[in-house]
């Protein structure tokens, strides 16, 4: 007896599936697996969009509003003032432009020591460090502990030890050294720049610690090696090894070390209140004492644009300029 295969039953699996179903269930397999982490971060990226992104989306209207106390109970209320919020703050002939374009210098200055010395003492810990001795795993955890403590109990230690009565500092350096012939201002004056620096470098070279540190062990020990044999010493092994192989951590490392302390509040607000000593004055503290004490929140909204705008362009161009360093060093 002879048995005749249909088209049909040939074109069908051993399990009776046609054979177009198994590629379509692993092509909706793989697109689910690819999918699944995007839909798990998609809660979070949309609080993250809600947290940030709007409250800088309304600033930037209010930007364009005069909005005083007048029209708090409804901003929307408040009537447009176009460009003038921005008129006012450029305007470096008036109270108003001097006063931020004073801010804005003292925090160039600022940022520029305080990266340069976090980035100094991180560098020069996790060198040292690199090196397996006695101790150095308490003195890694000694040397992160400023980046660890909650940033408020940090800066309000510092701010009783810098007490111009009873402070520990004073105590030092003119009770016990006499190094001062009276107790010097620590939190106002002159004096405060130096308080806000060391208290920022203090609470943040910790960070740059711990990147540079993770950054030392990508490199292999074999280069040491090779260059001592060839009779180079520590100095020469940083110049040619170290820092070289360093300078994509250390793009990152400046780049977000400079964010933070430009963008710097809380230091500053914890040390000297809402009204910071003109030394002391950064850009961040002087845009909040522009709205919440003159009440002029459309020019201190105009003010935390123009700072936004500030930041993404030098942003970009550090970007620009490392990228391209390192392409002609690839080169």
């Amino acid at each position: 007896m002879t048995t005749t295969v249909t088209p049909e039953a040939g074109r069908r699996t051993a399990g009776g599936t046609p054979p177009g179903a198994a590629p379509r269930t692993r092509r909706s397999g793989r697109l689910r697996r690819i999918s699944l982490p995007y839909v798990l971060l998609l809660p979070a990226l949309v609080l993250e969009l809600l947290v940030h992104l709007a409250p800088m989306l309304i600033g930037i209207v209010v930007s364009f509003k005069e909005l005083t106390q007048f029209y708090l109970r409804d901003w929307s209320a408040a009537p447009w003032a176009g460009l003038d919020n921005y008129a006012v703050s450029v305007d470096f002939d008036a109270p108003v432009g001097q006063a931020l374009l004073s801010s804005f210098v003292t925090t160039c200055l600022f940022t520029l020591l305080s990266v340069g010395l976090c980035w100094l003492l991180g560098t020069t810990a996790a060198i040292f460090l690199q090196e397996t001795f006695r101790g150095r795993g308490f003195l890694r955890t000694l040397f992160l502990i400023p980046y660890a403590l909650p940033v408020y109990a940090a800066v309000i230690t510092w701010a009783f030890m810098f007490q111009r009565d009873n402070g520990l500092v004073n105590h030092v350096i003119h009770d016990q050294l006499g190094l001062t012939d009276s107790p010097p201002f620590w939190l106002i004056g002159e004096n405060s720049f130096v308080t806000l620096l060391v208290v920022s470098v203090w609470k943040g070279w910790p960070f740059a610690f711990l990147i540079m540190m993770a950054g030392l062990q990508n490199i292999p020990r074999e280069m040491y090696e090779a260059a001592a044999l060839d009779g180079a010493g520590v100095w020469q092994q940083i110049r040619r090894i170290t820092l070289p192989s360093l300078r994509p951590v250390n793009q990152v490392l400046v780049l977000v070390l400079f964010l933070w302390s430009f963008n710097d509040f809380n230091t500053p607000f914890v040390l000297f209140g809402k009204a910071a000593p003109e030394s002391a004055d950064l850009i961040s503290l002087h845009i909040y004492q522009s709205s919440f004490q003159t009440w002029n929140f459309g020019t201190g909204s105009a003010m935390s644009v123009l700072l936004l705008l500030f930041l993404l362009a030098v942003t970009a161009v550090y970007l620009a300029v490392t990228s391209r360093g390192r392409k002609t060093s690839d080169v």
